[in-house]
């Protein structure tokens, strides 16, 4: 089973998120089923590590939050390989993702070796030209949704097919 943590969209910022979705050739945009907040991949696991992960993350004790999504960028720097929407003020989500990922080392994952960047993907690339990604960035740079109320948190599955993954929601977790 292979599992990540993640916070889902409202369907008026998914929409938001689709008008986005345009003007790079060879971009494979994200579906609707698609579109989340990664907090923590976690990657395969067997029956019982999926066990003692549910457990763990049904301890955690954290606030509810508004989330705004703020901007655009791009990930690989001069070889782009995803475009994404940001946040507007990490500092909630941030504390969630802490909270989630100190559950995980606990049960023995080892620790995310990536600084945590909350951001929804847009699009995965793949040898984009380079022009194009600019110019995207440059057009989208005043991106905002407006602020969503974020009351609970989501283990989901991944299964990988050739048109994308398809993500299923395995338990949903409740903030305070």
């Amino acid at each position: 089973m292979r599992l990540f943590v993640a916070l889902a969209l409202p369907d008026a910022v998914a929409q938001s998120l689709f008008l986005l979705q345009a003007g790079v050739p060879g971009a494979r945009w994200m579906a609707r089923d698609q579109l989340h907040l990664t907090l923590r991949f976690i990657g395969e696991v067997d029956g019982r590590d999926a066990a003692a992960i549910d457990d763990a993350l049904a301890t955690i004790s954290a606030p509810r939050f508004r989330l705004g999504l703020k901007g655009v960028g791009a990930f690989g720097g001069k070889n782009p390989r995803a475009l994404w929407a940001g946040v507007h003020d990490p500092g909630p989500v941030v504390h969630l993702q802490k909270k989630i990922e100190t559950m995980l080392q606990r049960v023995g994952l080892p620790a995310e070796e990536r600084k945590f960047t909350p951001h929804v993907t847009l699009a995965r690339l793949k040898a984009p030209p380079p022009n194009k990604v600019i110019d995207y960035l440059a057009d989208h740079a005043l991106y905002a949704a407006p602020p969503f109320e974020v009351n609970n948190f989501i283990l989901y599955s991944s299964k990988p097919t050739p048109n994308g993954s398809i993500y299923l929601a395995e338990r949903s977790y409740a903030l305070k």
